[in-house]
């Protein structure tokens, strides 16, 4: 799957360049930031149908990148079944997402990772993944990422302890290509993105981390997940008080524009 969308990729970039656009024009005229472009051509993000559409018809493809439509859409769905199966339920609503709330206070959101870090956390799995286990789970993880490229863009919103951000999970060259990540996040249109400071005297989210979910015309849902275990909530009482503790979070964090400055002080310090 990742062979052929950095196939497409390569494609896309070919014509982009025989036209004599830059990454940052075309995500103009198509909706995608350049950093996006810049992922979609590298095959590191799944070019959504409208993407191929707009940048066929912008770049005079005369079809050859809307006919890769139907297999975009097959491989997407190659690579939700490979998932772990305690994860197949979660992966499958939030593919439908229009609505997507998250409070992590251990790792990088699985959506905001890059591979690089996403290989690594894999790898330090126990007990240990083997080489092709691991490689068919990054490549499934990036592909969820195609959710942050849809347009109409679904609301997203994320809280991440500060103490995630001095974790450098897989080395100091994988962390500052993650940190240097969630700047791109937090200054994209469309995406918050927030810092719980560590030095806050209270915490309404010490019992750990969860996400909100809304399916396209369907109510929001919780879920948590810890051990390679985790649980869908539809009970719209316990979802409610979710929903509460979150906005209590995005109360007492950062607010999305300070967020970005303990992040640049990091890339700073490095």
């Amino acid at each position: 799957m990742s062979d052929f969308f950095r196939a497409l990729g390569k494609q896309i970039k070919l014509l982009r360049e025989r036209a004599g656009m830059t990454q940052k024009e075309l995500g103009h005229h198509v909706g995608y930031t350049e950093a996006m472009i810049g992922s979609v051509e590298r095959g590191k993000r799944t070019p959504q149908p409208e993407l191929l559409d707009a940048a066929d018809k912008l770049l005079n493809a005369g079809g050859l990148l809307s006919i890769a439509k139907d297999d975009v859409q097959r491989a997407k769905a190659k690579a939700r079944v490979r998932h772990p199966a305690w994860f197949r339920d979660f992966a499958g609503l939030e593919a439908e997402a229009v609505e997507l709330h998250e409070y992590s206070s251990l790792v990088i959101p699985g959506l905001l990772q890059t591979e690089e870090h996403a290989r690594a956390l894999y790898g330090m799995r126990q007990p240990l993944l083997s080489e092709e286990v691991i490689e068919i789970r990054v490549a499934a993880r990036m592909a969820r990422q195609e959710v942050l490229t849809r347009w109409p863009r679904a609301i997203f919103s994320w809280v991440i302890d500060e103490s995630v951000l001095h974790r450098p999970l897989g080395g100091w060259d994988v962390h500052t290509g993650q940190l240097r990540h969630l700047l791109t996040v937090g200054r994209a249109r469309g995406m918050t993105l927030q810092v719980m400071p560590l030095e806050r005297f209270e915490h309404p989210g010490l019992g750990g981390p969860f996400t909100l979910i809304t399916p396209k015309g369907r109510a929001q849902n919780g879920y948590v997940e810890a051990q390679q275990s985790s649980r869908l909530i539809t009970d719209q009482e316990e979802v409610r008080i979710m929903s509460a503790r979150y906005g209590t979070l995005r109360a007492q964090a950062h607010t999305p524009q300070e967020s970005l400055s303990p992040i640049e002080k990091m890339l700073g310090e490095r």
